[in-house]
């Protein structure tokens, strides 16, 4: 009865958050209402005082998940939208903005903000900070082009999370993760990885932009808002010396990222802003203002994603998902199917397309592997399966994007956001395991 009641709270935690999220209630009160929900039909604990010491309850799950997270990301966090501040109030973003304009041409803006992203999800630097490095420039190139401005979000998504994030020879971590369980290379099975990321962006591109053309249509417009930055008549720095802290920061994570991994971010946030300041410094508006403006955006953005994080912290402990879990490694059939069901429900009830990984690998690898499953076909069916269902409203990345740094909200902005980085991957993963199972790659 218990296993009964602990499954309807998980399921009905998850599908009331997404409610909650969609319908814009502020996450740091909606997530622990979610996981408390959670934790009393799965009949956990709330306090630490009513268990053993090291046992699960609601309060040490739910703060474990959120401490956890700010302690791993609060530098990167901080740093990444001080950058995108400094960027966007000293107009090196919007100086490389119509640079792009002018080579691009107008109509091809969103164009060149999914490539902007893609560059630099590839180069290593974290989709967070991608978001908030990209956004000033997305932002002057929206208002430009006089399109609305609640379809930034998915830009950015799509040009972070889909065709970049998971494909062969990605640093991302949702490319590195199975290495260490499937004994792969970061570019396992990079012919079929090649085909689908190459589907991704063409189809992908193509609906976000069919969205934006009939958005336009129906009367949508860019609409201004107090808090965007001033630029009219203003003298912005010449576009070389915008795009150089762009540069640097690529430049120095993909230098570092082997040794140091995430950490190489710090370093190279820190020269993205040291090296703006240096070469754009007779341009800022406010310096003070902008690094203040950068160090409160931070607080918001990470404060509601680790809200949604301890979410996942008391979910992952409560009966019901074990035997989700279980279920989900078991299926029968095609085990490239099989796992890659696996990882993506996983990675939608956690809302991390890593976590769907950390979880499942260790129980699947093992067990596929002995049965002959060619492992490089593994490895990128599972990597493209995790960016799939770990993109629904409560994921951390999309509430960090939507709200956090383009503010806008989840009723407005996740629709589109929602089709190119759940939908688009999904008809990718498809396309992927049919690839498999004809042999190519094998």
């Amino acid at each position: 009865m218990l296993s009964v009641l602990s499954m309807i709270g998980l399921a009905g935690g998850l599908i009331l958050l997404i409610v909650l999220t969609m319908r814009g209630m502020n996450l740091l009160v909606a997530g622990p209402l979610c996981a408390l929900f959670v934790a009393l039909l799965s009949g956990m604990p709330l306090f630490p005082q009513l268990v053993a010491e090291g046992e699960s309850n609601f309060l040490t799950n739910y703060m474990t998940g959120f401490s956890g997270f700010i302690t791993s990301w609060f530098p990167m966090f901080l740093l990444g939208a001080i950058f995108g501040k400094v960027m966007e109030d000293s107009g090196a973003a919007d100086s490389v903005s119509k640079w792009l304009v002018q080579k691009f041409g107008i109509k091809k803006a969103v164009l060149a903000i999914v490539l902007a992203c893609a560059v630099l999800t590839y180069g290593g630097v974290s989709l967070f900070v991608v978001a908030f490095s990209v956004y000033p420039m997305a932002l002057s190139l929206f208002k430009q082009a006089d399109l609305p401005r609640r379809f930034i979000p998915a830009a950015l998504a799509f040009g972070s999370v889909t065709f970049t994030m998971t494909s062969a020879g990605s640093p991302e971590i949702q490319n590195w993760i199975p290495i260490e369980h499937l004994g792969t290379s970061p570019y396992a099975g990079w012919e079929v990885s090649l085909i689908v990321a190459v589907f991704m962006a063409v189809f992908g591109y193509w609906w976000l932009k069919r969205m934006i053309n009939k958005a336009v249509g129906k009367g949508e417009r860019f609409e201004a808002r107090e808090s965007d930055p001033v630029v009219a008549d203003r003298e912005l720095p010449k576009p070389f010396m915008g795009a150089i802290p762009l540069l640097v920061v690529l430049v120095i994570s993909f230098v570092f990222h082997d040794q140091l991994m995430t950490s190489a971010l710090i370093i190279a946030l820190l020269g993205g802003i040291i090296t703006t300041y240096l070469l754009n410094r007779k341009y800022f508006l406010n310096f003070g203002k902008a690094m203040s403006e950068g160090t409160i955006g931070a607080l918001i953005a990470i404060g509601n994603t680790a809200a949604v994080v301890g979410f996942g912290g008391v979910a992952k402990a409560v009966p019901a998902f074990n035997v989700a879990v279980d279920a989900m490694t078991s299926i029968p059939g095609s085990p490239l199917l099989g796992g890659a069901i696996a990882v993506s429900v996983i990675a939608g009830i956690t809302g991390s397309s890593s976590g769907g990984q950390v979880i499942a690998l260790p129980l699947i690898a093992p067990h596929y592997l002995d049965m002959g499953v060619n492992a490089e076909a593994l490895h990128r069916t599972v990597a493209i399966s995790s960016g799939a269902l770990d993109s629904l409203p409560h994921n951390g990345y999309v509430v960090t994007t939507i709200r956090g740094i383009c503010g806008e909200t989840h009723k407005a902005a996740y629709g589109p956001v929602g089709i190119v980085t759940v939908i688009v991957p999904l008809i990718g993963l498809a396309i992927a395991i049919a690839l498999f199972s004809l042999g190519l790659g094998i």
